[in-house]
């Protein structure tokens, strides 16, 4: 018997950033086209309002729940816009729309931003009191869908995530792997020390340092950058990562980009996936 079989395997995947004009079912196909395993919703149908777009769709969350059964391709996250930082009632009564969807259909994954800027005392205890919110209206509704925060704002340095993992030792983390490299300085194998136990998701990209029209820096297909992937894939698969790897192929706020196809055919191409234990 080869121990290989019972190793834990990564999820591949992407976010339909990168196809926003896509109706769910075709960015299920896309994601079974290429071999993958899940798709997490951040866009569908021209919008982010996706709560809207399953109303128009589906009419309900069992409806969509059941279209969602019958597909190899399971939804991983849905990917809502609450902050930790700065949530308002507002914000929050606009996350808690996505709970009925995600209760029915058993997408397990909330992703929320943390919000801020420099991660000091005063925006850490604003991120540790909306995590708590959550948690509480949790337990007393018995939703069992977990908020997985990015590391997209305060969270991108290094000293504010090991300061909100002390504070939140269990918390649950979308790690984007491309911003606490390019904007947080640190490079990817050194944050995973960081964060490898409470990473359940990860966002990988490539960029090179020419600047762009928005951003000190250009996103290109997978493979053909300066994002040191071969050496993130190791330490993942050193470590028996069982969790997401998503491409986030950020086309819906950079629509020079080519399509998501094209994306998905370099990461294949140039073997920039990290591949699980091949079973045997």
């Amino acid at each position: 018997m080869d121990v290989r079989k019972d190793r834990p395997r990564i999820t591949l995947g992407f976010s339909t950033l990168g196809c926003a004009e896509f109706e769910l079912d075709e960015a299920l196909a896309l994601a079974q086209t290429f071999g993958l395993g899940g798709i997490e919703t951040r866009a569908l149908g021209g919008t982010i309002d996706l709560v809207t777009y399953f109303t128009e769709r589906f009419g309900s969350p069992s409806a969509l729940a059941r279209r969602l059964a019958g597909s190899p391709v399971r939804v991983f996250a849905f990917d809502t816009s609450l902050r930790l930082v700065g949530a308002t009632s507002h914000d929050k009564e606009q996350f808690l729309r996505y709970l009925p969807w995600a209760e029915a259909a058993g997408v397990k994954s909330l992703r929320v931003f943390d919000g801020g800027e420099s991660g000091d005392a005063t925006e850490l205890a604003e991120a540790l009191a909306t995590l708590q919110w959550w948690r509480d209206v949790a337990k007393r509704e018995g939703f069992s869908a977990e908020m997985v925060i990015e590391t997209h704002d305060f969270l991108v340095h290094p000293d504010p995530i090991a300061r909100f993992i002390e504070a939140a030792p269990d918390c649950a983390l979308l790690w984007d792997t491309h911003h606490t490299w390019r904007k947080g300085g640190q490079h990817p194998v050194e944050t995973w020390k960081l964060v490898r136990h409470n990473t359940r998701h990860l966002h990988v990209k490539d960029s090179v340092s020419k600047p762009g029209s928005r951003l000190p820096y250009s996103y290109v297909v997978p493979g053909s950058g300066e994002f040191p992937m071969a050496e993130l894939r190791s330490a993942l698969i050193s470590d028996e990562y069982a969790g997401v790897v998503s491409l986030e192929w950020e086309r819906l706020w950079h629509s020079e980009l080519p399509v998501l196809d094209a994306a998905l055919e370099a990461a294949q191409r140039n073997q920039w996936w990290p591949q699980a234990p091949r079973v045997v």
